[in-house]
């Protein structure tokens, strides 16, 4: 039986703390302990927005036709038999978002979304689930796709390699801003996806809008003697490029196969027949 209303909203009351509970992981046992049970197995990666993708193993100025990093998401959509959509993005309700959608909830593919609670979303056919994705895309959101083991604690389902999660993220209520003060042994889990490289060029004049707080959710990039430095906490989601108004900074994935890299990556981990 999938988790009761009532264990949303007290998730909800909870999630302005999210960031106490990162630094715990950092304690001795604790930490260990928060791993095992909440994060174990988990593989999760962001995917840069279509939009800011320039070439893949070219240079800026020689940009060609490729392949986007939606297309794993909706590589997935195809494979899976069960597709849920929720109706809220817990992280945004909980954060009261005025800037992006609280109903675009996360899309769940697998067997095991069938025990999630029916009041909290519903079953989608395939065409609805690809439809749903590109709103998501439309309302600015970048996805993050891979085996999650905090679903199926807080949603009550089981097991975990029968469900795979599809978050919508924004940058100002995300979960995943904790990841700076988080053990290593946590953080690392949650990664760019493999190929991406995000590069600050010398068109940069140090405006510092890519440090805002609605950029970078892992605060990856700062400013060193007036110009922009993105740090080793990239997650290569792409906000900054769309950001900057000097068209600076750049992203390119320099991996021709990365839809079947990563596609054959989170097969691995997650059964969807």
């Amino acid at each position: 039986m999938g988790a009761p209303l009532w264990m949303v909203e007290l998730l909800k009351k909870a999630y302005p703390s999210r960031n106490l509970f990162a630094l715990l992981t950092n304690v001795p046992i604790i930490g260990k302990l928060m791993d095992k049970l909440f994060f174990e197995g988990d593989d999760i990666i962001y995917l840069p927005k279509d939009s800011v993708v320039i070439a893949i193993g070219k240079d800026i100025e020689q940009p060609r036709e490729i392949a986007v990093p939606s297309q794993i998401v909706h590589e997935f959509i195809e494979k899976a038999n069960y597709h849920w959509v929720m109706d809220f993005c817990l992280c945004r309700d909980a954060s009261k978002c005025k800037d992006y959608p609280i109903d675009y909830g996360c899309l769940f593919l697998g067997e095991a979304v069938l025990g999630i609670n029916p009041q909290m979303g519903r079953l989608v056919t395939k065409e609805e689930a690809h439809e749903y994705i590109q709103r998501c895309q439309d309302a600015g959101l970048v996805h993050m796709i891979g085996r999650n083991k905090l679903d199926t604690v807080w949603l009550n389902v089981r097991p975990g390699e029968k469900l795979l999660t599809v978050c919508n993220c924004c940058p100002c209520c995300c979960l995943w801003k904790s990841l700076p003060v988080a053990n290593p042994m946590i953080s690392r889990k949650i990664m760019r996806m493999s190929g991406v490289h995000v590069k600050v060029s010398e068109g940069c004049v140090g405006c510092g809008t890519c440090t805002g707080d609605n950029v970078c959710f892992v605060s990856a990039i700062r400013l060193v003697e007036g110009k922009a430095v993105i740090g080793t906490d990239c997650r290569g989601c792409g906000r900054c490029v769309e950001a900057c108004p000097q068209g600076a900074i750049h992203l390119t994935i320099n991996n021709e196969r990365f839809v079947e890299d990563t596609v054959n990556r989170i097969d691995a981990l997650v059964d969807l027949e």
